[in-house]
């Protein structure tokens, strides 16, 4: 039993000592191994194990190119009250675009969203076609990893450009240009008889002179602006041409119709003496601008009275929702702003605490952002009442719109000068029509006619909102 187990233990001595030199021949061999390649029987053998062959069955072609470089690029979240819009690509196929570039745009029922790209590179594929819905963070285009193309040819300088070309030694000398023939002498008039009857008017045909049909007869094309879109412009030709309107047009026009269907509107009209702010303007304009750096306009001074009456009468700034009056003890006021898409109107925040510079601050950045498409879901969202100036177009009279959810609309229009009476003489003066038209479910006569007459005085006279009468 004894001689057994020594047995065993000197076998697996003996094993453990056999693993241990072939492990170390392995390490002691990896900085000798040398490789043999057979160019004719494409084989590789190594030196210390000559029975380990490998044979080459395929040769791999790598490019620069790795499938990692592109990206699937997703658009951007929308807000809440948006779920989908159509795309208008910018950037074509194999366009290269920077880091932040705009890539397309989304048109949504409120506004425009940027797409921008998240790194330089080339645009590889479309997955959306141009002018298709898309959904908030929806794969959109495939781009590719990459740095800009190749630089711009270098412009010759100014001695280069003014350098005059020397004809070569074979040319032959340039031929004098042709002499032009002297234009014939005006000749005299003729001499004669002043006639004595008139000439013979000749009959009236009894068919008609042409009987081709419209459509045949060739129209002489008329000279279009280049600034005006081709599809707009009119060219004399007898066509037609149809445009998918974009989304932020139909929602316009929904909300334009559903104000006509819902609200029982009225309006009511006043003429506004603008001498008084005439004489301001011209009085304070160097003064404000050196103080505050921007200039007085019309605006701020019809937003500030319009912010003191919608604080003297409250109806006005009320809503109806649902068999209940909403009245709102803040004042945030809708200015309207054309742009090429339709028609926007951001909001300006807590009005009754602004000044004229306030107020003319906010409108020059809501402006900006309106004139870059910049204006995002939370600047137009809200507002209690709004102001449309129809008279930066020209516009002597008109009857605005509600804009829903709002009971209230005031219309500004252009200034005219017109003879008025003043202390029993008549004058000249520079007279604007307002209009105010509202929802006579909410609102009455009184209220309203009560309300505009408050901002003609503060207009007229901005002392009364300082003595709060």
């Amino acid at each position: 039993m004894l001689c057994r187990r020594a047995y065993h233990k000197i076998y697996r001595y003996s094993l453990f000592a056999r693993r241990q030199r072939f492990a170390t021949a392995i390490s002691d061999s990896h900085s000798k191994i040398e490789q043999t390649w057979n160019k004719k029987e494409k084989t590789l053998t190594i030196a210390h194990f000559p029975h380990v062959q490998t044979t080459a069955c395929r040769r791999l072609h790598i490019t620069a190119i790795r499938c990692a470089d592109v990206v699937e690029v997703q658009g951007p979240a929308f807000a809440e009250s948006i779920s989908e819009g159509d795309i208008r690509w910018i950037k074509q196929v194999g366009e290269h675009v920077n880091e932040d570039e705009l890539v397309a745009e989304i048109e949504t029922d409120k506004t425009s969203v940027e797409v921008n790209a998240p790194f330089a590179g080339t645009i590889v594929e479309h997955l959306v076609p141009d002018g298709n819905k898309v959904t908030a963070k929806q794969k959109l285009y495939k781009l590719q990893r990459g740095e800009g193309g190749a630089a711009a040819a270098p412009e010759p300088t100014t001695a280069q450009k003014e350098a005059p070309k020397e004809p070569s030694a074979g040319a032959a000398p340039p031929r004098p240009p042709p002499e032009q023939p002297k234009a014939d002498a005006p000749k005299p008039p003729l001499k004669g008889e002043i006639p004595k009857e008139l000439p013979k008017v000749p009959p009236v045909p009894k068919s008609p002179l042409s009987s081709r049909p419209i459509s045949e007869i060739q129209v002489t094309p008329l000279g279009t602006p280049k600034s005006m879109p081709a599809e707009q412009a009119i060219s004399g030709n007898r066509t037609e041409t149809r445009v998918k309107m974009n989304r932020m047009r139909l929602r316009i026009a929904d909300r334009l119709k559903d104000a006509q269907n819902t609200y029982a509107m009225l309006t009511t009209f006043n003429e506004i003496d603008m001498s008084n702010v005439v004489e301001m303007r011209k009085k304070y304009q160097d003064a404000f601008l050196k103080k505050h750096g921007i200039k007085i306009g019309l605006m701020s001074p019809f937003v500030r009275a319009t912010a003191y009456a919608l604080q003297d009468q409250p109806v006005v700034n009320a809503v109806i929702d649902e068999g209940e009056i909403i009245y709102r003890h803040f004042v945030d006021i809708s200015v309207a702003v054309a742009t090429p898409r339709g028609l926007v109107v951001p909001v300006m925040r807590n009005v009754e605490h602004m000044d004229y510079a306030d107020i003319e601050r906010t409108l020059n950045e809501l402006g900006v952002k309106a004139r870059d498409n910049k204006l995002a879901i939370e600047d137009m969202e809200g507002g209690t009442f709004t102001i449309s100036n129809g008279g930066v177009f020209g516009s002597m009279f008109g009857t605005p719109i509600i804009n829903p959810p709002q009971s209230a609309i005031l219309g500004m229009h252009g200034i005219f000068d017109r003879p008025v009476a003043v202390n029993g003489k008549v004058e000249i003066r520079p007279i604007m029509t307002v209009a105010l038209t509202y929802d006579h479910r909410l609102i009455d006569g009184r209220e309203a006619v009560t309300f505009l007459r408050k901002i003609k005085s503060a207009v007229e006279d901005p002392r009364t909102i300082l003595m709060n009468l």
